[in-house]
C-alpha cells in the first residue's frame, strides 16, 4: 500500500492524537483528525515532560518553539508535609540535557497543545476537523469507519483512538468501559507567581509528601505561573471532570496542619478545581485489525510518575514509525506498535501506583519516622533506578 494513499483517522485532538498526526504527516501519510469540540483548545493546567518526551517535540520540529513557552526548573525536591524539611530528588536544567540529550520542561497544557496543533496545520491545513464527535467505530474488513454523531461516516485505512479515558474507540475492544473510585481526589490551580512570596518563586519542582496526601508545585510559562496540585486519600468524591470547581475552604481543610508554604499557595489560587481520580482495569490488547489506541485510551494511569502526557507523545511517534515500516500490512504494523509499547506503558502504570503508596505512607505521620522513611525511599541509587529508564528512552531508536 502506498503510504501517501493510506488514510489514517485519528479520533481526538489531544496531545497524543496531535503528536501521532504530526509524525504521520511528516512521513507522507494522509491524516484526518476528528475533534468533538467546536473550537480547538485544551483545558487543564500544568504538564511535565521529561527528556524522553521533549525528545519527541524536537523530532517533530517544535522543540524550540515549545521551550519558549515552557519553564525549566533547576531541580526536583521532596519536602516533608508539616515541617517543610527538604531533600534533593534529582537535578534538572542543564543536567537533563547533559545526561539525556533533552531538557525536562513544565508547560501550561494549553501552550503545548497550541504548538502541536500549529505543527499539524502547517503540515496539512485541512487535517483537523472540529465539531466531529465520534459516536462509534465499525471495524469490518480492511476499511474501518468512524460514524459521527450527525450520522456521517468517514472511511479510512487505519483508525487511531486518541480520545482519552472516555474513549469511544476503546469500546470496540472492551465494550462499555467501567471505572471505579480510586479513593483519591485532586485539587488543582494556577497561581500568578508574582502573588507568591519571594522564596516560593524559585524555579523548583517540589513534592510535599505526607500521610494520605501529597502536594506538587512547579513553574509554568517561563516562570510567570505556578502550578499547584494536591492529592487527597480517603475520598468519596466521584466527579471526574477537570472543570468542576471546589472551594478555598474545602481545599484548606484537606491540608490543615501542612507546611505554611502549602497554605500560602492554596490561598493564592483564584479558582480551586477538584476532580476524582478513577481507576480502570488495564487491557492486555488495544489493537484490533486496522484499529488501535494510544495514550489514556489505551493505558490510563494515575498521575504520580509525571508520565501520562509523555506516554501519549511516545505512543504517537512510535505508531507513525511502525506504519512507515510496514505500510503494506496495517494489522502487522499496528501489532508491532502495540508490542513495542505494551511493557513500557504497563511498567509506568505500575510505577505510578507504587508512587501513590510511597507519597502517602503512614510512616510520614511521625517526624522521626518520616525522616528515616524519606531518606530510605529517596536514596540516590533508588531514585536513579526509579527514573533513569524513563528519561533515557529514545522514541526514534526503540525497536519497532
Amino acid at each position: 500500500m502506498d503510504k501517501s494513499r493510506t488514510h489514517v483517522i485519528v479520533v481526538g485532538a489531544g496531545l497524543g492524537g496531535l503528536t501521532a498526526a504530526a509524525a504521520l504527516l511528516q512521513r507522507g501519510f494522509r491524516v484526518t483528525v476528528l475533534e468533538q469540540a467546536p473550537v480547538l483548545g485544551e483545558v487543564g493546567a500544568g504538564v511535565q515532560l521529561s527528556a524522553n518526551a521533549t525528545r519527541v517535540l524536537s523530532l517533530l520540529g517544535v522543540g524550540d518553539a515549545v521551550l519558549e513557552s515552557g519553564a525549566q526548573p533547576l531541580r526536583k525536591e521532596i519536602r516533608l508535609w508539616n515541617t517543610g524539611q527538604s531533600w534533593p530528588l534529582f537535578d534538572l536544567g542543564n543536567t537533563s540535557i547533559e545526561k539525556y540529550g533533552h531538557p525536562y520542561v513544565m508547560f501550561h497544557r494549553a501552550d503545548l497543545h497550541r504548538a502541536l496543533s500549529d505543527c499539524v496545520r502547517r503540515l496539512d491545513p485541512q487535517a483537523i476537523r472540529l465539531d466531529a464527535r465520534c459516536e462509534r467505530v465499525e471495524a469490518d474488513g480492511d476499511r474501518p469507519r468512524v460514524v459521527l454523531a450527525n450520522g456521517e461516516e468517514i472511511v479510512g485505512d487505519v483508525i487511531v483512538g486518541a480520545d482519552g479515558v472516555h474513549s469511544r474507540v476503546r469500546r470496540l475492544m472492551v465494550g462499555q468501559d467501567s471505572s471505579a473510585l480510586s479513593g483519591l481526589h485532586a485539587w488543582r490551580g494556577v497561581i500568578p507567581t508574582e502573588k507568591l512570596p519571594e522564596h516560593l518563586r524559585e524555579p523548583l519542582s517540589v513534592n510535599w509528601v505526607g500521610p494520605g496526601r501529597h502536594v506538587i508545585r512547579y513553574p509554568l510559562r517561563r516562570g510567570d505561573l505556578t502550578n499547584f496540585v494536591g492529592i487527597v486519600e480517603g475520598s468519596e468524591w466521584d466527579v471526574e471532570s477537570w472543570s468542576c470547581k471546589g472551594s478555598l475552604e474545602d481545599c484548606l481543610a484537606d491540608f490543615q496542619g501542612w507546611d505554611e508554604d502549602v497554605q500560602t499557595m492554596i490561598r493564592a489560587i483564584d479558582v480551586h478545581y477538584k476532580w476524582a481520580l478513577m481507576v480502570r482495569e488495564p487491557i492486555p490488547n488495544w489493537t484490533l485489525g486496522h484499529v488501535t489506541l494510544l495514550g489514556d485510551a489505551a493505558h490510563p494511569t494515575l498521575p504520580f510518575l509525571a508520565q501520562g502526557a509523555a506516554m501519549a507523545l511516545e505512543d504517537g511517534y512510535v505508531l507513525a514509525r511502525a506504519l512507515e515500516k510496514q505500510p503494506g500490512d496495517i494489522p502487522a504494523a499496528l501489532a508491532a506498535y502495540q508490542s513495542a509499547r505494551l511493557d513500557r506503558t504497563a511498567r509506568i502504570v505500575r510505577g505510578s501506583n507504587e508512587n501513590a503508596i510511597r507519597f502517602h505512607n503512614p510512616r510520614l505521620a511521625d517526624a522521626e519516622g518520616a525522616v528515616a522513611y524519606i531518606e530510605e525511599q529517596w536514596e540516590p541509587t533508588q531514585v536513579h533506578q526509579r527514573y533513569d529508564w524513563l528519561f533515557s528512552y529514545r522514541v526514534d531508536e526503540a525497536p519497532v
